[in-house]
Parts: C-alpha cells; sequence; structure tokens
C-alpha cells in the first residue's frame, strides 16, 4: 500500500503586546489562516493590566484586569482559531523598559521552537504605542538574529496602507489579505474582548450590521520575504 505523503501545516508566530491586538488590528487574517490549517501561536507580552477601559459600567480594578483580560484573550483565541497562546510576562506599559537582550533571547527561542512560516508583529516606528513598538523591534532584532527563514510582516492599522506613500512605502512593500469571509469570526473576537468593547456600541449591533464596520481588507508591510510575490495577495 502507498502512503499518502501529508504535507506540514504552515506555522504562523504572532508577537504583539497586549490582549486584544491580535483581534482588533488582524483577527480577520489570523480567522482566514486558521481556517486554512494553518498552525498559528500569538504571543502577548503582557496582560493589558493598565488599559483604561475596566468596563461597562465598570467593573474591573487594576487587581482584577490582568486576570479578565487573560481569560478574554483566551476566549479570543478559540474564536479565531488560534491553537496556542504564550505570555511573556511582562507588566503592561513597561516593554520598552525591559531588557532588550533577554526580550530578544527570549522571542529567538520560541522562534527556534515553532519554526514559523511567517512572523507577524509590529513595525517599530509605526506602532503607535510604545509597548507596541518596543515588541516589534525585539522581534525583528530576534528575527534576524535567526537567520531570516521565512517571512517577516509588520501589523498595520485599518486601512491606512492602502496609500503607503504617506508612510514613505509603495504598493509592493504591502501585502493586502481579504478578510471578507471571516468577519463573523472577528467580531466573536471583539465580542470576546468584552471590558475593552462593551462601551462601543456598534460592537454589540446585530451581526450583519456589525460587520459593516469592518474593512474587507487587512494590510501588512513587509519585513523580509524569501518568496517573491504570487497572483494576489497572500502571505505565502
Amino acid at each position: 500500500m502507498n502512503e499518502i505523503e501529508t504535507i506540514p501545516a504552515k506555522k504562523i508566530l504572532a508577537v504583539f503586546a497586549h490582549p486584544d491586538d491580535e483581534t482588533f488590528i488582524c483577527g480577520g487574517t489570523l480567522a482566514k489562516y486558521a481556517s486554512e490549517g494553518c498552525d498559528i501561536t500569538l504571543v502577548s507580552a503582557t496582560r493589558g493590566e493598565m488599559g483604561r477601559r475596566m468596563g461597562n459600567p465598570p467593573y474591573l480594578n487594576r487587581e482584577t484586569m490582568a486576570a479578565a483580560r487573560e481569560q478574554e484573550l483566551r476566549e479570543a483565541c478559540e474564536c479565531l482559531g488560534v491553537k496556542r497562546l504564550i505570555f511573556l510576562d511582562i507588566r503592561d506599559k513597561t516593554v520598552e523598559f525591559t531588557d532588550m537582550d533577554w526580550l530578544i533571547r527570549r522571542i529567538a527561542g520560541l522562534l527556534t521552537e515553532i519554526q514559523p512560516d511567517v512572523v507577524l508583529t509590529f513595525h517599530e516606528m509605526l506602532g503607535g504605542h510604545p509597548d507596541h513598538c518596543a515588541i516589534g523591534k525585539a522581534t525583528t532584532a530576534a528575527f534576524q538574529a535567526s537567520g531570516r527563514r521565512g517571512a517577516l510582516y509588520y501589523i498595520t492599522f485599518g486601512d491606512a496602507m492602502e496609500f503607503p506613500d504617506q508612510y514613505g512605502y509603495t504598493r509592493s512593500d504591502v501585502v493586502r489579505i481579504d478578510v471578507h469571509a471571516h468577519q463573523e469570526a472577528k467580531l466573536a473576537g471583539f465580542r470576546a474582548h468584552r471590558c475593552q468593547t462593551e462601551i462601543d456600541e456598534w460592537v454589540w449591533l446585530p451581526n450583519e450590521e456589525a460587520q459593516l464596520y469592518f474593512g474587507r481588507y487587512e494590510y501588512f508591510l513587509i519585513g523580509y520575504r524569501e518568496a517573491p510575490f504570487l497572483a494576489g495577495d497572500s502571505f505565502f
């Protein structure tokens, strides 16, 4: 009997700063690739305990926030199809003050262990928050130190990179992922991050109405990519 050769699943490693980064910024993309059989690992540097939103009306405080947001992130991962979640146990709003050599080594160790085909993180200058920029800087350094296998992409906000020239990039620097078919999963992820989204009335509208608030595409800057562009936009 001839054995059927199985093709190993593609692996994505997403390294972000806070619970909700994964859903709010690129939840549609994670859901898309998870639905296609990709093995996704999410790293959150912090548990988001310094977040300003504490529910609506407020029911959390600084003592209870970390545990609540950790649980919400676990639920969001289930909604998006993320199989593995890792916390780096860094205090929220202190990633930029963390020993950078330690942080690079920690992420490099995950790269060695997981051997991802794609790494997602923040751009160290365009992250929009000091924690975002710091985790992006460390992940980029770890990726480069690993021998730059696979591909590195930077997540971006909304449709800002529809016109990348204003940031000093061109369309050839951008991958645009069509996530229209995965907006239901993304919306479920938003709702899982309840303490952060209860104040946003649109999130709790009927599904079809709420999904109108999402764009059809999520955009990524190419940090490094071995393979040339295929027809259309894709990570692989």
